[in-house]
């Protein structure tokens, strides 16, 4: 027996419900209910979601495509892990990025670029004593999206878009307590501090100390190494693993 055609009008809404549904499921997984490695059962999401199978299934693969789903064949889709040496690569990258950002921006950043980034670190201030985490992490994104915005390289915006959701799988972790809030934000006022005084090089260190001091941070809240589960069994990848803080310092040892 041959299956229904789908009509147009039905492929456009399928298709809507598959972009929303990704975009919650995004959520979920970047908000940390749906955490690294856990099985994304499509029969549960789409009863949340108040959607068919259909859209889930459609939304996996999106997000699959995005770095934050990965399919296991006959087993099926996980929360994508990180392990500790692709963090570390994606940490490398950044401090490229964000130290070249904080030196463009201290030779030409206007008032008003200035002063938008001492109101982010005030408001980063308040959610720290109020222990709002969420609160700051929202803002901690805001800020620095607004540095490599604000400094103008198209190009080194979208590679940061592109890592995006890839560092947002860990990143979350090293600021979950006040203290991590804390030494972060004081790291965030030393980048605009060099940068309102106009010293390229002092805001590019500045920058990149605040990148590697991220590395640390995650390194100290990851008790074992997140193996990534692309082309693995997701039980056999996270077994018999090392210590990212075993993992990152040989790696820097190999490279000096």
């Amino acid at each position: 027996m041959n299956e229904p055609t789908l009509s147009a009008l039905d492929i456009l809404r399928t298709r809507s419900l598959a972009s929303l549904a990704a975009q919650e499921i995004e959520r979920l997984i970047l908000c940390g209910e749906l955490k690294a490695g856990e099985r994304l059962n499509e029969l549960a999401l789409a009863a949340r979601l108040g959607v068919s199978r259909g859209p889930v299934r459609e939304a996996m693969r999106g997000l699959e495509g995005s770095g934050l789903v990965v399919t296991v064949v006959n087993q099926g889709s996980f929360v994508r892990k990180v392990s500790a040496e692709e963090a570390h690569e994606l940490y490398e990258v950044r401090v490229l990025l964000t130290g070249n950002a904080c030196a463009q921006l201290a030779r030409f950043a206007t008032p008003e670029q200035i002063a938008e980034l001492r109101g982010l670190t005030r408001q980063m201030t308040a959610a720290e004593r109020q222990g709002d985490a969420a609160g700051y992490y929202a803002l901690n994104l805001k800020f620095h999206a607004a540095l490599m915005g604000f400094a103008g390289n198209r190009r080194a915006l979208r590679i940061y878009e592109e890592l995006g959701n890839e560092l947002n799988l860990f990143r979350r972790r090293s600021l979950v307590s006040a203290e991590g809030m804390q030494a972060s934000n004081a790291e965030h006022e030393a980048i605009v501090r060099a940068i309102a005084a106009g010293d390229a090089g002092a805001a590019r260190q500045a920058g990149e100390v605040h990148i590697a001091r991220g590395m640390a941070r995650f390194v100290a809240t990851s008790p074992a190494v997140e193996a990534a589960a692309t082309g693995a069994e997701p039980s056999a990848a996270a077994a018999g693993t090392k210590s990212a803080a075993d993992k990152v310092p040989r790696r820097r040892k190999a490279a000096s």
